[in-house]
């Protein structure tokens, strides 16, 4: 078995206080990396520090919210100031607020606040980060990013109408960058979750307005999980997207770059 180790390897993972990002965090720690977590959850972020207090000179905390360019360029240049250079970028921040394009009871309709909302932190902070980023990469001539996008950028989903075109958005900016960044020896590569274990990012209000939209109970939105149709019979473990996570950003993934890999157990394909 080879193990990934990723020793001299530093960078940033937004959204890495909770959720898909603490878990992608904990891999790279354990593959030896050094880890900055980009998130604007200070009291989430504060707990991650405390479990991660094993790797204290490798792990640093910088408020930040993607959508803000300032805030991304402090994040930037303090990264570099800890860790002097940065190696990787794990564009995970996102948020998902479910709604619907019409609702005639007019109760869970999307609106230009909730849309703004949506668009600024996944699509424009991914753009901001990226850009950021990629500016002192090209001084290094080396590089890699990934873009954490969904399943849904392709199937759509009903009632995440802008959270699915936002991670559609994602792919094609990993497509565009992946040609444009090539020359520099930069990599550029997305990552598209299925269906996967609950995080704290699941929320009872999320549940009940994502049932809502699909006419359903938060109960039977529950069960439908088990009855998706997945090959591998079960939802996926957030280790197993980190274990993804690191392989590419590690040189034993050195020639993959411009394609956004699917790992939903083969929902998508089913």
């Amino acid at each position: 078995m080879i193990e990934i180790n990723l020793k001299n390897f530093s960078g940033i993972v937004t959204g890495g206080a909770t959720g898909i990002g603490k878990e992608i965090v904990r891999k790279l720690l354990q593959a030896n990396a050094d880890v900055v977590i980009a998130d604007i959850n200070e009291k989430e972020a504060e707990k991650t520090l405390k479990e991660f207090e094993g790797f204290k000179n490798k792990v640093e905390f910088i408020k930040t919210d993607v959508s803000k360019k300032d805030q991304v360029e402090n994040l930037v240049k303090k990264t570099i100031e800890k860790f002097k250079k940065i190696d990787y970028l794990v564009n995970n921040a996102g948020i998902n607020i479910p709604r619907l394009l019409v609702d005639p009871i007019g109760k869970e309709e999307m609106t230009e606040e909730i849309y703004d909302k949506i668009v600024n932190i996944n699509q424009k902070g991914c753009f901001l980060c990226a850009q950021a980023v990629v500016r002192e990469m090209i001084k290094n001539k080396k590089g890699v990013i990934i873009n954490m996008s969904s399943e849904s950028s392709l199937e759509g989903s009903e009632g995440q109408s802008i959270y699915a075109a936002t991670k559609a958005a994602i792919y094609s900016f990993t497509r565009s960058w992946a040609k444009e960044l090539g020359k520099y020896n930069i990599r550029v590569i997305g990552v598209a979750p299925g269906i996967l274990e609950p995080t704290s990012l699941r929320t009872p209000e999320y549940e009940r307005a994502l049932a809502y939209t699909r006419g359903i109970t938060v109960e039977e939105l529950r069960k439908s999980y088990e009855k998706l149709s997945i090959p591998l019979k079960r939802v996926g473990k957030l280790e197993e997207v980190a274990n993804l996570v690191c392989f590419l950003i590690s040189d034993l993934a050195s020639y993959i770059t411009g394609t956004t890999i699917n790992i939903s157990g083969g929902k998508s394909r089913g």
